[in-house]
């Protein structure tokens, strides 16, 4: 069985860089995601210091256990958002830019909100310092800061959303469409949270959808490069595809339309 890469244009040289940045930012981003949900279930069940349940503020130790890994997540996301956009035809990158703007977008705002907690709240709170920095606190559903928080992750189901339609393929590239679709879906889960705390329980199905569409992606990047490596000629020192996976690896499936 052959995969039928539809996503870089014919004769297109993909570059080493392209492909292991691709590779490596998806493998990140399904880590770092990951190590949020492993910490996110544990804040929930009491075991760093909070009351638990998700209306709990956090610890010194939960700001910590949460929000590193969240902030490296919001690079990891953009630099794959990035490889993504390089790798996609010129007819179809009005979907991979207009992902990359809404990333951009997600990747300033969370970082800010994450940052400020890491070294600003998180020492302050663990010092017992807490006058004057009140509007700073990352309360949720009652905050300044988890409304940004919330903002900046409607913008990354947006990104997923315009990035779907990169991938029109079948096999593995509708494995990253589904993903990526299922986890734009949750754009109203997350953006109105504020006025209806309930809708937490729904959007907590990121937990799935996001892992599942970056190591989707982490897949589609090494299988790329498997792909371009085994059509080279022996004389290139550059990969060339001759598909968007229009390229045949012996990979299972075959390409078509979305």
């Amino acid at each position: 069985m052959a995969i039928t890469l539809n996503v870089v244009p014919l004769g297109t040289e993909i570059p080493s860089a392209t492909r292991a940045v691709g590779f490596w930012s998806a493998v990140l981003a399904t880590v770092f995601s990951l190590t949020y949900v492993l910490g996110q279930l544990a804040e929930w069940l009491g075991w760093l210091g909070s009351r638990g349940g998700p209306e709990s503020t956090s610890t010194p130790l939960g700001i910590v256990v949460l929000l590193t890994p969240s902030l490296l997540l919001g690079s990891a996301f953009l630099v794959l958002v990035v490889s993504i956009h390089q790798v996609t035809p010129p007819a179809r990158r009005i979907w991979s830019q207009s992902a990359l703007a809404f990333a951009t977008a997600y990747a300033v705002l969370i970082s800010t909100v994450y940052f400020v907690q890491l070294t600003l709240v998180a020492p302050r709170l663990s010092s017992g310092r807490m006058a004057d920095i009140e509007p700073f606190r990352f309360v949720p559903f009652d905050s300044f800061l988890y409304a940004v928080d919330i903002l900046g992750y409607s913008f990354m189901s947006v990104a997923t959303l315009f990035a779907a339609w990169v991938f029109r393929g079948q096999g593995l590239e509708r494995v990253v469409r589904r993903f990526l679709i299922a986890n734009g879906l949750l754009l109203p889960f997350l953006a109105l949270q504020m006025y209806w705390h309930q809708l937490i329980w729904i959007a907590s199905l990121w937990a799935v959808t996001f892992p599942g569409a970056t190591w989707a992606l982490a897949l589609f990047f090494r299988r790329l490069h498997a792909a371009t490596v085994e059509t080279a000629p022996a004389s290139s020192g550059v990969a060339r595809s001759p598909g968007l996976l229009s390229v045949r690896a012996k990979l299972g499936g075959h390409g078509g339309g979305p």
